[in-house]
């Protein structure tokens, strides 16, 4: 049978993490999302944004599609629309990672770097994609979307098709407990409606990194920040999306980037694993979940990306110190 890059989203391997699972006497498990063919999760949004956009009729062969991202979004829709036939414009604040801005432009994406801005602020990276995408629409009569990733809920809704019903499958429905991050707020309300809907027993944790408002808003029912702003990236949230609003949440974590960091560390020789630093909030939350949980049972996180896009962090010793934030023995 015929396949192209595309086809080879979704279908990611679970693999038990060892260390997190030896030290909480549960099974932990990852979902290697790192494995999509654009190297993160971000990969099923944009798939699922795209697919919709198609079926509504709303791009065709020549269009544009205009994002605005931290990256992975980014290089998923790059991926996507080239293969496609399709522009891609992204707008990146001046925050993310030199390794994404590099990937970004060799994919031949149109990139453009704006100032680091909170969403309250007119010249936020998200609003200027989405004026952006506006003006191209009005000047091309058609044929330019805005991704939206954030608001546009065909993101949570793949994750509900696909992702959910992936862990539900691969763990034969044996899963107690789920948890991950919130970037945009897809994967985790995909995935915690479409296993709900098969066991409404089975937890759902947010996992928060430190800076963010997640945490609180789901322990105390208040959109308010704890801790100094955090150096992973792509997640983080400060307001209810359209993709956070379904989400279905029993117990929410904080962690901070020094525990992210640690952890990160720490598989790399425990495990073997290389992963981006999303993973270790998301896995820093599962070991939590897992504490409160009690031994024996099944959960499952999300390990986005690798660690590749953010060498100038995770292995910059000079970066790490000033951070105060751990540094591996090895570099």
């Amino acid at each position: 049978m015929e396949a192209d890059i595309v086809d080879l989203i979704g279908n990611t391997p679970l693999i038990k993490l060892k260390y997190p699972s030896e030290i909480t006497g549960c099974n932990i498990y990852g979902k290697a999302e790192f494995l999509n063919p654009a190297g993160s999760v971000k990969d099923r949004a944009a798939l699922g944004i795209i697919l919709e956009a198609e079926k509504n009729k709303e791009i065709e062969k020549g269009g544009t599609l205009v994002e605005g991202t931290f990256g992975n979004t980014g290089i998923a829709f790059a991926m996507i629309n080239n293969a496609r036939g399709y522009k891609t414009i992204i707008v990146m604040p001046d925050n993310a990672s030199n390794e994404k801005r590099d990937i970004l432009r060799n994919m031949g994406a149109d990139l453009k770097i704006v100032e680091s801005l909170p969403y309250s602020d007119s010249g936020n990276y998200q609003h200027v994609s989405r004026k952006l995408a506006l003006e191209l629409n009005e000047k091309n009569g058609g044929n330019v979307i805005w991704g939206n990733q954030f608001d546009n809920i065909a993101n949570y809704k793949f994750h509900e098709s696909t992702t959910a019903q992936e862990i539900l499958n691969q763990t034969e429905g044996k899963i107690d407990g789920f948890t991950c991050a919130i970037g945009t707020g897809g994967t985790l309300s995909g995935v915690s409606v479409g296993i709900k809907q098969k066991n409404k027993n089975i937890k759902v944790a947010c996992s928060d990194p430190q800076g963010a408002r997640m945490y609180n808003y789901f322990k105390h029912g208040k959109l308010e920040e704890k801790g100094d702003p955090s150096e992973t990236e792509g997640i983080g949230q400060y307001r209810i999306t359209k993709n956070v609003e379904p989400s279905l949440i029993d117990m929410s974590y904080h962690i901070t980037d020094y525990e992210a960091f640690d952890l990160l560390y720490k598989l790399v020789k425990t495990d073997g694993l290389f992963l981006g630093t999303s993973c270790g909030v998301n896995i820093a939350g599962a070991i939590k979940m897992a504490k409160d949980m009690g031994p024996g049972k099944n959960i499952v996180t999300i390990l986005c990306d690798d660690a590749n896009k953010y060498y100038s962090k995770m292995f910059n010793k000079d970066f790490l110190q000033s951070k105060k934030l751990p540094i591996p023995e090895w570099i």
